[in-house]
């Protein structure tokens, strides 16, 4: 039995799917929408996840994290430029991989990213009965050696194996079964919340071979709202001469405005929307600014226009011209607009495929796959592709690529170097990823260094060999060919996580599980309790028509003050016991008041009419 789940972790919205023998289907949960926002709320009791979080984007800005993806596997250089479009705090100290603070506390973009994976494992287990620790998780084609590193670690503090890191662009073939077909050219035009992908396939004989892939892992619908969160600043300043950009509430409300005018354009026949804004600062009345559709298509369209370059480079990786391409698959909720349709369509020539919701498809992809691995499908073959180059810094400070990018994944490669200094006791080995010709302008992956035996310049014969998984995660081996000595590394990325911050993080995870557990009984016992002393507060007001002495009221009002008291403190147990004497002591009363509402309705009529109302 499959027992592999399809996660699709999304910049805005996640999804979760799972195969069985009548095909993939998304996991909902107890009637819910299928789709999961990827929003994490903290608080100093508790952390919320999903709807419950995307709410508190409105009062609890500061410490709400959203698309959070576009930060994974990046470092605080990489996002300081965008520090002034975000509502919450990125921790400035910490350098190598993004954190963003909240209530006093650093996390990092996989233990964001674990908290929502968390909760679709548990929305799987919930609907469907039964454990699951294995997954497929679906990222942006483009995504580098870091980025990937990132998602496996966030997978792995959920608690889950993450089995295959699978091309979000992959992912929605599969989902659309064009393996049916026996032969076809596909272009995937993938365009989510914060990133973009377009990759081109070939189907086969129910093989899928990736030819070329391109994209922008900083390029979406995050950025659709920010430049209509700028127009909306930009209208409340010149019309009422206010500037929400000056506040953290002021950004978040923005971005939230700016992404429901952006929805309602999806709407063909809308022409302008009317944004009404209510109690801004410094102003008594509402606020009322309008938006037009030329005004929206103008500033999106150098959005568009740079998935369309990336769209040509593509093309001409795989030696591709338009009318090659037989198919077009559009994915993601950003392609939802009209002119993003309208522009993937006019650039290819044809129509593009519709029959999946786009926000779906990448899941179900992803648990088609995760059917393959369990062995349950044996009719598909993926063969996918690395999005970048990789290789090793050389003399001068030069790349030196071992691995060219859109090679077919797994994949292995060697290269020879030599020494370049009279004994030489050891080569540092530099590993990059990138395209630039100076090893100073790629990304840096990993650094290690292979002891050789001192001898003359040139003679010692280094092979280095890049073995890259299926998954697009990278080892590397250096061997002194003279010596037999060797060093092999599995690439940690500088800006992905290491094994032992990973494993803190799982060990606080357990350090801490009786503490969260204490502290999610405490938050339900107050509300329980508070729930409670409104209700009886309200019906002690209201007891002059009621046969009850002054001694049961004060005897209610003494455990109201007792239970009031608990309610400060941080003890479950001792407020639980509480609840269950205010219950006891108002048992009386709470007869009495059922027995006069039952008086009331039966008064002067017969009980057969009563019971029809």
């Amino acid at each position: 039995m499959n027992d592999i789940i399809g996660i699709d972790l999304g910049t805005t919205n996640s999804l979760v799917a799972y195969a069985d023998n009548k095909g993939p289907f998304i996991i909902s949960s107890n009637g819910e929408d299928n789709v999961f926002p990827s929003v994490v709320s903290f608080y100093n009791d508790r952390v919320l996840c999903g709807y419950e979080a995307l709410e508190s984007r409105k009062t609890n800005s500061r410490g709400t994290v959203f698309s959070v993806k576009r930060f994974m596997g990046k470092g605080y250089d990489d996002v300081k430029n965008e520090l002034g479009f975000i509502p919450f705090e990125i921790d400035p100290e910490e350098k190598e991989v993004v954190h963003v603070k909240a209530r006093g506390k650093s996390y990092s973009g996989p233990e964001i990213s674990s908290i929502i994976l968390r909760s679709l494992k548990t929305r799987a287990e919930k609907s469907l009965g039964r454990a699951f620790t294995k997954a497929v998780i679906t990222v942006p084609a483009y995504f580098n050696d870091s980025q990937r590193q990132a998602t496996k670690d966030a997978g792995r503090l959920a608690g889950l194996d993450v089995l295959r890191i699978l091309n979000e662009p992959t992912a929605a073939s599969l989902a659309y079964g064009l393996h049916e077909k026996n032969r076809g050219v596909i272009a995937v035009y993938d365009l989510g919340g914060g990133t973009f992908d377009i990759s081109i396939l070939r189907v086969k004989n129910g093989v899928f071979e990736v030819l070329s892939t391109g994209g922008d892992t900083h390029l979406g619908g995050d950025d659709f709202d920010r430049l209509l969160s700028e127009l909306i600043n930009e209208k409340l300043k010149n019309q009422f001469s206010i500037d929400l950009h000056n506040s953290s509430e002021g950004i978040s409300r923005l971005i939230l405005l700016a992404e429901k005018t952006k929805i309602s354009f999806s709407n063909l026949e809308l022409n302008s929307k009317k944004i009404i804004i209510e109690n801004l600062p410094k102003v008594n009345k509402q606020c009322e600014i309008e938006i037009t559709r030329k005004e929206l298509e103008s500033i999106f369209a150098p959005i568009i226009k740079r998935t369309l370059n990336e769209c040509e480079k593509v093309l001409s990786d795989g030696n591709l011209t338009k009318k090659d391409v037989d198919e077009l698959i559009l994915v993601g909720g950003s392609t939802r607009m009209p002119m993003v349709k309208e522009a993937a369509e006019n650039f290819f020539q044809i129509k593009s495929y519709s029959d999946i919701n786009p926000d779906e498809v990448v899941a179900l992809g992803a648990a088609v796959q995760g059917q393959i691995l369990s062995g349950d499908r044996k009719d598909m073959l993926l063969l996918d592709v690395t999005p970048l180059s990789l290789g090793i810094e050389t003399i001068g400070g030069t790349m030196g690529w071992i691995l060219p990018r859109n090679t077919t994944i797994p994949a292995s490669a060697k290269e020879m170097y030599t020494t370049s200094e009279d004994n030489q006791t050891g080569v540092n080995i530099h590993v990059l990823q990138g395209e630039r010709e100076l090893a100073k302008d790629n990304r840096s992956l990993s650094r290690f260094r292979l002891k050789i035996d001192p001898v003359a310049a040139g003679i010692p014969r280094i092979e280095v060999t890049f073995l890259i998984d299926a998954n697009g995660i990278l080892n590397v081996t250096a061997r002194d060919l003279r010596s037999g000595k060797a060093t092999t590394i599995e690439v940690q990325p500088s800006y992905g996580l290491t094994d032992d911050k990973v494993e803190k993080i799982l060990l606080e995870s357990f350090e801490f599980a009786e503490e969260d557990i204490r502290m999610r009984q405490l938050l339900e016992s107050k509300n329980e309790a508070h729930t409670i002393l409104v209700a009886t507060i309200r019906a002690l007001d209201n007891v002059d028509n009621l046969k009850i002495s002054d001694e049961e009221i004060k005897k209610i009002r003494d455990v109201i003050s007792e239970l009031e008291k608990e309610c400060k403190g941080e003890n479950p147990s001792s407020i639980r016991e509480k609840i269950d004497l205010l219950n006891k002591t108002t048992m009386p009363f709470a007869d009495q008041i059922m027995d006069d509402v039952l008086k009331s309705a039966l008064e002067n009529r017969k009980l057969s009419e009563a019971l029809k109302d």
